[in-house]
């Protein structure tokens, strides 16, 4: 795209109509520009017309939105989009060339977007593709401040920020290390020259009396270079920064005491903009503290004592969160360093608690207006501890960090304060009761490795009691909603020390609970029941049964299916988990059962028209798994009700391309055809059709679902398998299976399942074909995980068919090919084997082939074998056994499908022993030589002694010993 009279009218009339408030100008112009995306140039040509000041400001404004976005999608190759056209080398050279410029001499609205434009080039080439770029930046950041044109010196340190945020969340890696160093090179002395400078612009504006707008340049300007400082010192302490201390921290104690009142008294934005400031300098400090306490001492009383003069006045602020979370951070590393005894103080455990920890847990309109309308936000932060950056939370790790090294003090500091509130609580007052039921918790401490908490603040029981039963008892369910959701989130985190009657008799309360109108209440108590129906006593025993929940089993089922039919609950996920928890736990009746799996299909059908919630899909999904299963336990006539229900919605899923659900239709389906009696419905035929499409199998996320379900119906069917050419289309699919290191696992349970279920006189047509396929993989591309998947394979192929079927078929493919398969791959790998059930069966088999097949006079190949089953059998899975990495494997089949096979826990088929008759293979290993010895005394004892290790001798005399068995 040539840059000339026609092409900036072209331009600036497309821009002109995307603003249109008619659509159809504003879909040409939209496919005009698309258009035109593609061809050299275009860029570059969007780029200079911006740079028309002639040009109207609004059409220019447009076009630096679009130029930011053209970059975001062309700069560099899309992996998601390979065909995507790139800018050519040339045209970003000169797009680099004059973007900085342009950027600092428009308008703020235009400079915005050529920073965030800057900002996604520098991201791809900076430093190594763009050298100019920092030196540039240095000169042009230099000129504006000395020029005092703090508009565009923001501009160009808002792009160096967005630059060099990389240095704090990046991994730590050599090249990154040297960017680091390039950067610190380049602009570590600069920074500091420009954040002196504007400091005493800032000092001398405030002692002439300068208005709010002239401080908000100097401002901003400072937390940004705060921002860069905390980027460049991330990783390490910069020699640089460490020789030149003073002069920061100066003027950050200055940032922290200082008062600025013409832009903090203008309103909340200059009050806002003075305390993002100083919170920046709180993260500072903060990482200094961390990282380099030693250097950083002799400035740390005079900033503890400049955070805690801040926490005093702005704890009672509900505008200044920000502020107050990097404060009492700052305050907490402090309190766990050995600088701890600045906290030791009664008085000033006293203050923390009364100025700083009360004012911060007490709830707030803001509060109340989160858990009004947004519960799923309000959840999150509340129940599942992603709120470490609000004040609630903060203030409360204060607390723990302080009784790290005064605990007792800190304990009896706090229960006086729990006690306090809890005295003056009425109705009036009811957000004390709720502060004190938040500290309760929010200071409770985990043990290790488990679900328990203790606290030392209150004695549980008597608090429970007192406190939170008079909640849980109360007959208003909707009165009060944030007290009941706390009492609530109390008896869950204490579930494992309220003792059985009690809870149980509380029960049937928390399931009115479920009937509340508000969202986070009856999220709440649904969390409560299913916790509390995980909990384990001693030994690993359920504490909670059938028994304890049928007494109110439809009521409980009828109140979470009526939750799920509240505003904002439709797709719950807390409540679809608590309807998985108990119906695993009760006794499902058909009684329960019909209404359940009415529910659960309505609700399924709903989610079917629009998947968003991954979370309550797999819950609901496991919820139909479980309740299958349980119902079918106690009456499997009711599985043709399931199928009623639920086969036209599955059908629905796949004739309707519901690719998310597909691993979950397909698990079902596997469940229902394991479930029902032979001969299966003709409609499970029809299922099968579509199992057997090449096309079903390209997406790997339904791989290990579709071979679940090829394996239900092997089982349940192998003689239908074996007509109208299906056996061969089973054995298409194991061969593109077998080809891939990421699906040969599967491709073995396919034909493992086969083997297993089919005579061999129907496999024996194609048993030629799957050795070639399997020795010609071995050839390719081997991995450890193959071959131990090969030697199961053959094992079990021994012990369905015999010895003499599997020797024989393999030497029809190559009459001398069986030595070398034993000896370089059956062997080494048979003491990599794992699992108690694959120990069983390549022991025993391999003993069969060693006893059935292999002749001594091949001494050397019979002792190996010997060897490798004895280190199989006699040593600890730990120390035969070295962890193989697995390697991710980027097929064609996994490019541009974002949907992931998840397994369904409740529809799993317990794993059949091949070899029921056999109780202790070693018994059998042993018993299998003393009778082959038998037969020609003397042979094997020499055989034995030549070709075992010694320790494997010895094992093997052991094992006889034991049994009381002789090798003759």
């Amino acid at each position: 795209m040539e840059w000339n009279p026609e092409t900036l009218q072209f331009l600036s009339q497309c821009f002109l109509n995307t603003l249109s408030p008619l659509p159809d100008p504003r879909r040409r112009a939209e496919a005009a520009l698309a258009e035109a995306a593609d061809r050299p140039n275009y860029g570059l040509a969007v780029l200079r017309l911006v740079a028309e000041s002639s040009v109207d400001e609004q059409i220019r404004q447009s076009a630096a939105v679009n130029f930011k976005n053209h970059l975001k999608s062309h700069w560099a190759p899309q992996p998601n989009d390979p065909a995507r056209i790139v800018v050519p080398d040339t045209e970003k050279e000169q797009i680099k060339a004059l973007i900085v410029t342009l950027m600092v001499n428009t308008s703020p609205k235009i400079q915005a977007q050529l920073s965030e434009a800057l900002t996604i080039i520098g991201k791809h080439d900076f430093p190594r593709a763009w050298p100019t770029l920092l030196p540039e930046l240095v000169v042009t950041l230099d000129n504006l401040s000395q020029a005092n044109d703090y508009v565009s010196v923001n501009g160009v340190l808002a792009t160096i920020n967005s630059l060099f945020k990389k240095f704090r969340y990046q991994f730590k890696t050599n090249d990154l290390l040297l960017d680091l160093k390039y950067c610190l090179d380049n602009f570590a002395k600069p920074l500091l020259e420009v954040f002196k400078r504007t400091a005493a612009y800032l000092d001398h504006a405030v002692g002439s009396g300068a208005n709010a707008n002239v401080l908000k340049g100097y401002i901003e300007s400072q937390r940004l270079c705060c921002r860069i400082f905390y980027s460049l010192n991330f990783m390490e302490l910069p020699e640089f920064f460490e020789d030149h201390m003073d002069e920061w921290m100066i003027e950050f104690e200055k940032y922290l005491k200082g008062k600025y009142s013409a832009l903090e008294d203008s309103g909340n934005d200059g009050l806002a903009m003075v305390d993002e400031l100083r919170a920046a300098v709180c993260e500072n400090i903060s990482l200094y503290m961390e990282k380099e306490e030693e250097t950083f001492q002799k400035y740390l009383s005079g900033f503890v004592q400049a955070v805690w003069g801040l926490l005093m006045v702005v704890s009672s602020s509900s505008t200044r969160e920000r502020l107050t979370v990097t404060a009492i951070k700052f305050l907490t590393i402090v309190s766990t360093s050995v600088h701890h005894a600045l906290f030791a103080g009664d008085d000033i455990l006293q203050q923390i608690c009364q100025s700083v920890v009360i004012p911060n847990v007490m709830l707030r309109d803001e509060d109340e207006e989160l858990f009004e309308m947004n519960y799923v936000e309000f959840i999150r932060r509340d129940m599942e501890g992603s709120d470490l950056d609000t004040r609630r939370r903060i203030a409360c790790e204060l607390l723990k960090g302080i009784a790290l090294n005064y605990k007792d003090r800190v304990t009896e500091k706090v229960s006086a304060q729990i006690q306090s509130l809890l005295t003056s609580f009425s109705a009036a007052n009811w957000k004390h009761k709720d502060c004190a039921i938040y500290l309760v918790v929010s200071l409770a401490t985990k043990k290790a490795g488990g679900t328990s908490v203790s606290t030392d603040l209150v004695d549980v029981e008597n608090f429970f009691a007192s406190v939170i039963v008079p909640e849980l008892r109360s007959p208003d369910i909707d009165g009060f909603p944030m007290l009941k959701a706390g009492a609530l989130k109390f008896f869950t985190m204490f579930r494992n020390q309220i003792p059985k009657p009690v809870a149980v008799a509380l029960l049937p309360d928390v399931v009115r609970f479920l009937a509340s109108e508000s969202n986070v209440v009856h999220s709440y108590a649904a969390s409560c029941i299913e916790k509390l129906l995980l909990v384990k006593d001693e030994g690993g025993r359920p504490r909670y049964s059938a028994a304890d929940v049928g007494p109110f089993l439809l009521v409980l089922m009828t109140n979470l299916f009526g939750a799920l039919q509240k505003p904002e609950s439709e797709e719950n996920q807390y409540v679809m988990k608590c309807i998985m928890r108990v119906l695993g736990v009760a006794s499902v009746s058909r009684d329960v059962a019909v209404p359940c799996i009415n529910g659960l299909t309505t609700v399924l059908n709903r989610v079917c028209e629009n998947p968003k919630n991954p979370v309550f899909n797999h819950y609901l999904f496991e919820s139909v798994a479980v309740l299958i299963r349980r119902a079918c336990e106690q009456d499997p006539s009711i599985i043709s009700t399931f199928e009623t229900h639920l086969l036209p919605i599955l059908q629905i899923i796949l004739s309707r391309d519901v690719s998310e659900f597909f691993p979950y239709a397909f698990q079902l389906l596997a469940q229902l055809v394991d479930l029902n009696r032979i001969p299966l419905p003709g409609n499970y035929m029809d299922i099968f059709s579509i199992l057997l499409l090449p096309e079903s199998w390209k997406k790997s996320a339904n791989v290990p679902a579709l071979v679940r379900l090829l394996q239900a119906f092997l089982r349940k069917a192998p003689h239908e398998l074996n007509q109208q050419g299906r056996l061969s289309s089973i054995l298409g699919i194991f061969n593109t299976l077998i080809a891939s290191p990421s699906t040969d696992e599967q491709g073995f349970y396919v034909l493992n399942t086969v083997i297993e279920n089919l005579g061999y006189d129907v496999i024996s047509p194609y048993i030629s074909h799957i050795w070639v396929a399997l020795f010609k993989r071995l050839q390719v591309h081997r991995t450890v995980k193959f071959v131990k998947s090969l030697v199961i394979f053959m094992s079990l192929f021994l012990v369905k068919h015999g010895s003499e079927n599997l020797t024989g078929s393999i030497k029809a493919v190559q009459s001398d090919i069986l030595p070398s398969i034993l000896d370089q791959f059956w062997i080494p790998h048979l003491k990599l084997i794992t699992g108690s059930t694959e120990l069983k069966l390549t022991s025993v088999a391999s003993t069969r082939l060693l006893c059935e097949s292999l002749s001594p006079s091949d001494s050397k190949l019979w002792g190996k074998m010997l060897d490798s089953i004895v280190v199989l059998i006699s040593r600890p899975e730990e120390d035969r056994v070295e962890e193989e990495p697995e390697v991710p494997d980027f097929g064609e089949t996994t490019i541009g499908y974002n949907a992931t096979f998840v397994n369904l826990y409740n529809a799993g088929r317990r794993e059949e022993d091949p070899l029921p008759e056999i109780n202790d293979p070693k018994q059998f290993v042993v018993a299998s030589l003393a009778n082959l010895s038998a037969r020609t005394p003397g042979t094997y004892p020499r055989i034995i002694t030549e070709n075992l290790e010694p320790a494997n001798q010895e094992a093997l005399r052991a094992l006889c010993s034991f049994y009381n068995l002789n090798i003759v």
